[in-house]
């Protein structure tokens, strides 16, 4: 009996010992998990804040697929919308060591309403149909330095390629002219200016030669946590219209965050814009949605380190003086 009772006592203690094993790795398990979760988060956070200016920067040596969504609304439009979707892929290509070609290529889908449906006839404005497809393609390619300074420049050919599939938006023209791109980045700041002019140097003009201008002026204001304030507003001209309708001048602001899906980083951007100036046809309100998938290379990866190690050596030695006597 005494036998028995020993047994079932070494039984219950085994039992015991096993159990607080068990539990004792699923803490340390889920510990370790807490500790992988936090380092990650960490990771994220440190990666958004550098991405944070460089997604700012249109010539940065980083590949992205920016899908922006512009709708238009008001103005000329009447009661109808115009709405673009830009898919604007964004590839650097090294020349060398001290040299970077920018390739960035903009499709954009749009739906365009019938404009002056029904005049005077009485047909109500909410029956105006839209037009959907592509218009035309263009191409930016800036040649910028990878050497890092004060001031960023970039110059390089912008071209128009007839690829519109909505006949709304179709010029059935080639277009090829100037763009250029400048920018500083003082403390929290992003400061810079896209320009392009775009001119006609083939296929049918139709009664309307392209001739278009493009200013693009973009200010960043980077807050704690990758957010950032941010304007960059799309300023045209279309030198072929008449006196008074060739000017679409916006004036607005919005908000942008790098966040991550998993461990893809992305750049969230949400803005408003008033168009104070604007075509006859064209809208006087702007709403914009982005989001971009960012990817730096393991060149940027490269000098962004090697930034830090500096920046931790400079630090290291001012400490150094200092506590020396």
């Amino acid at each position: 009996m005494l036998h028995i009772m020993d047994h079932e006592r070494r039984a219950l203690l085994a039992v015991a010992i096993s159990a607080l094993l068990v539990v004792g790795a699923a803490h340390a398990s889920h510990a370790q998990q807490a500790e992988t979760d936090s380092t990650r988060d960490a990771r994220h956070d440190k990666e958004a804040a550098n991405l944070a200016k460089e997604s700012q920067n249109p010539v940065a040596n980083m590949v992205s697929l920016p899908l922006q969504y512009n709708y238009y609304a008001n103005g000329g439009l009447g009661t109808a919308s115009e709405m673009v979707l830009n898919v604007q892929p964004v590839l650097p290509l090294p020349i060398g060591k001290n040299w970077l070609v920018v390739s960035r290529t903009i499709v954009p889908f749009v739906s365009i309403p019938l404009p002056d449906v029904g005049g005077g006839n009485g047909i109500s404005q909410l029956a105006r149909p839209q037009f959907g497809g592509i218009a035309d393609i263009q191409e930016q390619a800036y040649f910028t330095s990878t050497k890092p300074s004060k001031w960023t420049w970039a110059v390089g050919p912008v071209m128009s390629f007839p690829t519109a599939t909505n006949r709304l938006a179709r010029t059935g023209q080639w277009g090829l002219g100037p763009t250029a791109v400048g920018l500083t980045m003082p403390g929290p700041w992003v400061i810079g200016l896209l320009a392009n002019n775009v001119w006609r140097i083939g296929g049918d003009a139709n009664g309307h030669t392209l001739n278009t201008l493009t200013l693009q002026p973009f200010i960043n204001y980077n807050l704690a946590h990758a957010w950032a304030i941010s304007t960059a507003p799309l300023i045209t001209s279309d030198w072929s219209a008449r006196e008074g309708n060739r000017w679409t001048v916006p004036i607005g602001a919005g908000v942008s965050k790098i966040a991550h899906v998993g461990d893809q980083p992305l750049n969230f951007i949400l803005q408003y814009y008033h168009n104070v100036k604007h075509p006859e046809l064209g809208g006087s309100n702007q709403l914009r949605m982005e989001v971009a998938a960012l990817w730096p290379t393991a060149a940027a990866k490269a000098a962004e380190q090697k930034a830090e190690m500096a920046k931790k050596k400079e630090t290291e030695r001012k400490t150094r003086q200092g506590s020396s006597p």
